[in-house]
């Protein structure tokens, strides 16, 4: 969650065919140990599957291990899905990107709705006064997060949470805020006539057949979700997640699904399948701190080579996951992890370098 960053293998595939992609395995099956990893990791090269397997376990009270079809909660992944969204409506000319907020949503209470624009919400430059004021599980373990461990339904998130004061020009800096993408989930429900829910089943799940793949609500029981775990640094060991109202992330972070279903998205993403090549290439021009609409889109250089990256990672205590795309050498890795372990942002860089050079 933003500005709350807490931080038995089980093999689920056949051993790669080739020596030259050997050494990305030994590096993975190494550092899962070494940071405890509990997850599983999907590799996809050149659009075949090249390494699966799942680490840890789903359910430690019940010894459950992590396997091939667990779930996982996905955090800010689910901004990508929200980007999708909204790309797919302005292709219907139904949104206009340089329209402000309050075009779409008239009853908008805050200042933000005639001077922040759709845009400036999906790269984070709105300005809008960011409401996740918790800045450490230290805070959050003695104060709370009221905004998450209170039921609201998402008008009231709208109306509490992300209607509050600029705090800065729009489009003038970036600030990733869990405001902006609310709002345009819920720019996406008044525009289309339906819930963020029903939008996201008939344009996305249904159509690429995402069956293990949606929101989470405090109230539904996921089969096959696995637990989450947060890294108490006080006891120097994992401890459950802090009670919350998942569903209070909404468009900006309430899904779940399995690395399969990940890759199945992210394919047809960058595949122009979802929405065309103009709108991904919106998508993926990169603006302030190097984000493009829901995803950061950058150059890496591994060896001597420059090569255009896209990551999506997202972080809700234990949940920590990663959707990262190396777009000329076609390289995707998706890390969905369930305890607060490892640092992914480093995990997933590593294992790509390695499997660039492994050719």
């Amino acid at each position: 969650m933003s500005g709350i960053a807490f931080a038995i293998l089980i093999s689920l595939a056949a051993a790669l065919p080739t020596a030259a992609a050997a050494e990305p395995n030994e590096f993975i099956a190494s550092y899962a140990k070494e940071h405890n990893f509990s997850g599983s990791i999907l590799i996809q090269k050149a659009g075949s599957i090249t390494y699966e397997k799942s680490f840890g376990l789903a359910n430690i009270q019940l010894n459950v291990p992590n396997a091939r079809d667990t779930k996982y909660k996905v955090a800010s992944i689910t901004k990508a899905f929200t980007a999708a969204l909204i790309l797919q409506l302005r292709e219907q000319r139904r949104i206009d990107l340089q329209k402000p907020i309050r075009t779409y949503l008239p009853d908008y209470k805050g200042e933000a709705g005639d001077k922040v624009t759709i845009h400036q919400l999906l790269n984070h430059t709105s300005g809008i006064e960011n409401f996740d004021k918790v800045k450490s599980a230290e805070e959050a373990m003695t104060r709370g997060i009221p905004a998450y461990q209170l039921p609201h339904t998402s008008d009231q998130l709208l109306s509490e949470f992300c209607s509050g004061p600029l705090t800065g020009d729009p489009g003038k800096a970036f600030s990733y805020n869990n405001a902006d993408y609310i709002i345009l989930g819920k720019i996406i429900e008044r525009v289309a006539g339906e819930k963020f829910d029903d939008v996201l089943k008939k344009q996305i799940l249904q159509p690429l057949k995402l069956e293990n793949t949606g929101m989470l609500y405090h109230h539904e029981i996921v089969p096959g979700l696995a637990n989450s775990y947060f890294m108490r640094d006080d006891l120097k060991k994992l401890g459950n997640d802090l009670p919350v109202y998942p569903e209070n992330w909404f468009a900006a972070g309430a899904m779940y699904s399995n690395p399969r279903d990940v890759m199945t998205f992210a394919n047809a993403l960058f595949g122009a399948k979802l929405i065309n090549r103009e709108s991904l290439e919106l998508m993926l021009t990169p603006g302030l701190d190097d984000y493009g609409y829901g995803v950061w889109s950058y150059e890496t250089k591994i060896g001597d080579r420059k090569y255009k990256a896209v990551k999506r990672p997202g972080q809700i205590m234990g949940a920590q996951t990663q959707l990262y795309r190396l777009i000329e050498p076609d390289v995707t890795i998706v890390i969905l992890s369930n305890a607060g372990t490892a640092d992914l942002d480093q995990f997933v860089a590593d294992i790509g370098r390695r499997v660039v050079s492994a050719n």
